[in-house]
């Protein structure tokens, strides 16, 4: 299994393994992703993603169907009635208010401080504007998509709707959670997806 959180797009490395300051974009991230499978032997697998990292596994369904085996979307972004930056600013800060104290932003701070302010930038502009809700009928997998029922990034109504779009979608609310709900409820995060992912094994 492969996990995206959420996080600053990578630096794009040149043949000499110097970095440059720009963002990768998410057709790029799904293409260093499938070249990371490649490089460790892995042909298929579940993933789980959060936020932007739901945008990047779309991408990557798309491209590379036979890649995987199911997909965990939680808290897909962005929200279409939502996409501009400043709505999502907005919406992180609420959202960053209902996750005290187990709030992921520091260790988010350390991230976006190692990416650097215009890649950070960058990949937040790219977040607010990338339409998924594009890709999501185009995707073959099964799907699961997660929402925290407090969730002000991704809330309830667009997940609802993206797990509509999908072929092969279903619902998963869970009960006063937030957009992180892998930092901020890892536990029952974990307890509502294992069924989905042990369904695998049975062909469900």
């Amino acid at each position: 299994m492969c996990s995206l959180p959420t996080c600053p797009a990578s630096a794009r490395v040149h043949s000499r393994g110097r970095a440059t300051r720009d963002a990768l974009s998410i057709a790029q991230l799904a293409e260093a992703l499938h070249l990371w499978l490649n490089a460790c032997g892995i042909g298929r697998a579940m993933f789980v993603g959060n936020s932007f990292g739901c945008q990047v596994l779309a991408d990557f369904a798309v491209r590379y169907p036979q890649a995987v085996d199911r997909l965990v979307l939680q808290a897909p972004t962005p929200d279409p009635g939502a996409r501009s930056l400043p709505r999502q600013a907005w919406r992180d800060w609420v959202n960053g208010l209902r996750e005290r104290p187990h709030t992921p932003a520091k260790a988010g701070r350390i991230d976006y401080a190692k990416a650097g302010l215009w890649r950070a930038f960058a990949t937040m502009r790219m977040l607010a504007r990338e339409p998924v809700d594009e890709r999501l009928p185009r995707i073959a997998a099964p799907a699961l998509v997660v929402v925290g029922t407090r969730d002000p990034v991704a809330p309830p109504g667009w997940c609802a709707e993206a797990a509509r779009k999908l072929q092969h979608g279903r619902l998963m609310p869970i009960e006063g959670g937030t957009h992180t709900l892998n930092y901020a409820a890892p536990n029952a995060f974990a307890f509502a997806i294992t069924p989905f992912l042990k369904a695998a094994a049975v062909g469900v």
